[in-house]
């Protein structure tokens, strides 16, 4: 009987499990919920084992189903990668590739200038950029690379480094002139401060690499487009800390200056991220490459 057992069935328990409703299965399958409960019902008559325990409120899995799930999801992952790796052009550069990147100048001048170029080289290559900013979760979400400042956390993702940013703090000569600008980190409980997703500014002095100070900061304005922070500190709203690539242009034309110029900010990787123990296929690896020599190419133009 379990030699008859369909390998579809398998892989529509594994999403059920994952994504936590028949719903949401069903939806990412593109079939209906009620062939998605069918399928269930085959699989665990055939196995003789109830996998699921399922009310009009709650999903869950049995034991059983846990135990069947933890040892099939691992499986079904490296059948997966056998057969991408199997079916992978060995020519040609084509298909699709999905990208999720950080926002603001990073990712809608730089890796987008990147794409543009790669995907002339690489006609056949479809490319789907997101810029949306939570964390993603690159497995879940169905991501193939990723674009991140900081450091990598998670050990089943490989981080290639591309460049480090430099961070700074800000402010308008028009908001110096109003409320003075901070010498100390411990000022900036004084002051008003416009902030994105980081509200704990951390600083290194000048003097010693060991002596380290941070602060809470609490924004008057929060935003995590960097574009807008720098709108409103130009305008003389507050402080800001964001990479000084970002406002370039702003420093040049003294639209902006730099405060407390006897403590600095260390500097962030930013990164391009891909899966550690999954198969790449060739446009992907191609694309990692093409990307991390651009970045190559325009740090030493600007050196």
């Amino acid at each position: 009987m379990l030699n008859n057992i369909n390998l579809s069935d398998i892989r529509s328990f594994i999403l059920i499990a994952q994504l936590g409703n028949f719903t949401k299965a069903a939806e990412a399958l593109e079939v209906s919920r009620s062939h998605v409960s069918r399928q269930i019902s085959a699989l665990e008559k055939q196995m003789g084992v109830t996998l699921l325990t399922r009310t009009t409120r709650t999903l869950r899995m049995t034991q059983a189903g846990e135990r069947f799930f933890h040892q099939c999801e691992s499986a079904l992952k490296q059948i997966d990668q056998a057969l991408i790796a199997a079916a992978d052009d060995t020519k040609q550069v084509q298909g699709l590739i999905r990208v999720n990147c950080v926002g603001g100048y990073l990712g809608e001048e730089m890796i987008a200038q990147a794409i543009a170029e790669f995907m002339l080289q690489y006609p056949q290559v479809t490319v789907d950029l997101d810029f949306s900013s939570p964390r993603i979760d690159l497995i879940e979400d169905q991501f193939d690379v990723a674009f991140r400042m900081g450091t990598l956390e998670d050990a089943g993702f490989i981080a290639k480094h591309l460049m480090d940013v430099d961070m700074v703090t800000l402010a308008s000569p028009c908001y110096v002139d109003r409320y003075g600008a901070p010498l100390h980190p411990k000022e900036l409980s004084q002051h008003r401060t416009l902030t994105g997703s980081v509200t704990k500014w951390s600083f290194i002095s000048a003097d010693s690499e060991k002596k380290h100070y941070d602060i809470h900061v609490k924004g008057k304005f929060t935003c995590k487009n960097g574009r807008a922070l720098i709108k409103a500190a130009t305008l003389g709203n507050g402080l800001i800390r964001v990479p000084k690539v970002y406002c370039e242009e702003e420093l040049s034309q003294g639209n902006l200056v730099e405060v407390m110029p006897d403590w600095r900010i260390a500097s962030v990787p930013f990164s391009t991220i891909f899966h550690k123990d999954r198969y790449q296929p060739k446009r992907i690896r191609v694309f990692v490459d093409f990307v991390s020599l651009w970045f190559q190419n325009r740090l030493s133009s600007m050196s």
